[in-house]
Formats: structure tokens, sequence, C-alpha cells
């Protein structure tokens, strides 16, 4: 039993009575049940009745003796603090699910939704940042919003103070959904309360986390893969080298979302992070129409080459981020403990040295990978 996210090819069906979506929630609130092994549990028992009886034997197989589920009452409560707040319960499979968020490899089963849950029909983007945002960078945010919100977009942020804030803010009216790292009816931070409370009136608040959890530091990148999950493009306003936002980047890469940043001056740390995401192939954000035009240009691109006959444009020669970022799980299959040369692994990768080079350099400063002397390569351990 673990409780890692990797889906299961096949998502199972959502329960379709009362007893069975208790049972459903109850199987999934059960220690050591993430979304893989809940979906696991399900394909090999049938249902979550007869997962919730099997989990005690498959806990002893491995080496977790006194295991029980999650009591019934818990769920009870949940239930209750649910109908009080006037929030949602949808599982994966449900007509109210995000189709886009169910696409991805480690899609939530179960989300609280609080609010108009029809936004999650409409086109969708996302905006993130700092924090600590700048007021150069809260006006190019408010301008963002807004213009994408009258362009038809519903704007998606995390709720957190800064960038995401003033996302949310700017776009109460054209529509907004903000994904919770804690329970759906639990308002982090408290100086967002007032926010929260609009976005319930006029947007959509969600969570995969129980009715009433305190978020923590581990829930916040779970709730970044559900940002970039249900939308089409992550734009990053203001960002660190090393901030939730890039997270939130590298996740909609995986997800085979585009990633878009705003530059910034090079002394600024907060631009820090978005200038790297350019230099490794995001687009640039100048405006709203640098992403209206960016989304549409795939589908445009094909409708002209369907129309004309015409072979698609070779690509250029700046590799993409997603292509670096393959490049990177490359290196990392090809490495382990014991040192490679660097020359051997340029050829087992049949790769330029132009290409790898910064590549590496990037796997080192992340401390993945470890340099040798005499020009030896290992993977960090």
């Amino acid at each position: 039993m673990t409780g890692d996210t990797r889906s299961s090819t096949h998502p199972p069906l959502p329960p379709t009575t009362e007893d069975e979506r208790f049972s459903a929630l109850r199987l999934l609130r059960s220690r050591r049940v993430g979304p893989s092994t809940y979906r696991r549990l399900l394909a090999e028992h049938g249902d979550a009745t007869g997962a919730l009886a099997a989990l005690p034997q498959i806990a002893r197989a491995a080496g977790v003796d006194n295991y029980e589920p999650c009591p019934e009452g818990v769920i009870v409560n949940e239930m209750k603090a649910g109908a009080s707040a006037g929030a949602q319960l949808t599982f994966q499979g449900d007509p109210a699910y995000p189709t886009d968020l169910a696409e991805i490899a480690d899609a939530p089963v179960a989300l609280w939704l609080l609010g108009d849950a029809s936004l999650l029909g409409r086109p969708k983007v996302a905006l993130v940042g700092a924090r600590n945002a700048s007021s150069l960078g809260t006006r190019m945010t408010r301008k963002l919003a807004a213009k994408l919100g009258d362009a038809g977009f519903c704007v998606v942020s995390g709720l957190a103070r800064g960038i995401d804030a003033v996302a949310h803010d700017a776009t109460l009216q054209s529509g907004t959904i903000a994904v919770q790292a804690g329970g759906v009816d639990v308002i982090y931070p408290a100086e967002n309360a007032t926010l929260a409370s609009r976005i319930a009136e006029t947007g959509l608040r969600l969570s995969e986390q129980p009715m009433g959890l305190q978020p923590q530091a581990r829930h916040f990148p779970a709730r970044n893969r559900i940002i970039s999950g249900l939308v089409s493009a992550v734009i990053v306003v203001e960002a660190a080298a090393k901030s939730g936002s890039l997270i939130t980047a590298r996740n909609a890469l995986d997800q085979g979302r585009d990633v878009m940043a705003v530059p910034g001056h090079r002394f600024d740390a907060r631009a820090a992070g978005c200038n790297m995401l350019i230099r490794d192939g995001a687009h640039l954000v100048r405006s709203a129409e640098d992403v209206i035009e960016a989304i549409d240009r795939p589908a445009l691109d094909n409708d002209v080459q369907m129309a004309m006959d015409i072979a698609p444009a070779p690509p250029p020669e700046r590799r993409s981020l997603r292509d670096t970022a393959r490049l990177h799980q490359d290196i990392l299959a090809r490495l382990g403990p014991s040192p490679v040369a660097e020359d051997q692994l340029i050829r087992d990768l049949r790769a330029a040295p132009g290409q790898v080079a910064p590549a590496l350099v990037d796997l080192e400063l992340d401390g993945k990978i470890l340099r040798q002397p005499g020009g030896l390569l290992s993977k960090a351990v």
C-alpha cells in the first residue's frame, strides 16, 4: 500500500449510489490510500466496499499491523460539513468533474466544488506568481487577467496573496476559479477571506482535500498540479528562481500545457524565474494578445496546413521548454551512482554537445547530478 499519485490506465467509473459514494470517499480518506492506490484497489476488488474490506489484509501483507480504514463517522462529518458550506462533491467521471483535469496522470479522485461549477466547462488559463508581488507585477496581472476575462477565458489561480489574489479580484465578474490547498471551506491566507467569499458568489472554489483541513506545506505542490491540469496554458507573471510558481510551470509542461511568462528586469529576483522560463522556451508575454495568439496558433496552423496541403515548417533551432524537459529526463535516465564520462553520455544521447552542456549545468545546479574529477558525471542519490 502506497500513497503515490500515478494514475492507472483506465480510471474507475464514478460511484452511482449514495452508499457507493460514501464508501468511495471513505476509501479515499483511508490512511496510505492516494489516487493511484485507490484506482488499483477498485480495479482489483470491483467496488469501494470490497476494497475497504480488503484493506486490513493488504496492510498486513505490507508490514502494517492493526490497520483500520477511515472511520465512518469521519465521512459522515465531512459530508455534513460539505452540505453546510453549500459545496458539491464530484468524482472523476461525474458530469461536473472537469474534463481537462481528468486527462492528467495523477488526477484527483474527487473534488469539493463551492460556487458556479459551470465555469469548469469554459476555456481556462492560469495566472500565477509571487506572493510578494511588485507594483509593476500587480498592474500587469490585473491588466492581463481583465483582458483575458473579456476575451472569454476563465482565470484560474491558487488564492494566495500577491499575484494570485490580484488575478482573482480582476476576474470576479468574468469568471475565476480558485484552487485551494486545504479544505474548500478553509480560507488561507486569512487576509483573503473577503475575496474568497466573493469568489464563491460569482466564481468557483475547489479542493481535493477533506472539508475542514488546514493546509500544510505538502498540500501546496499537490494544489499546483490541479491548477495546471485545469487549464490550456499557465502564465507566470513574477517568480523567484525557486518558487511554487515554477513547480506549477513544470507540472504544466509534464501535462502538455503551454507555459508562458512575463519578462522582468534581470536585477529583480522576482523576475528570475520568469526569465529562466523564457530562456528555456516559454512563450514571452507582453499582453493578453500574446496569450490568445499562442493558444490559438496551433489550431490555426493545422487549419492552414490542411487547407493548403503544405508541409509543416521545420522546428526552430532553439529547443522548446518541453524538449528541454525531455532532454533532462533522458540524461537522468542514463546516469546512475557510477560515474560516466561526459563525452560518452553525449554519444549515448546522440545529441549535439551544444544542447547537452546547458542541460547538464541546469541539472547540476538543481542538485540532480554530480560532476566528478576527470570529466565524469553521476546521478545524485
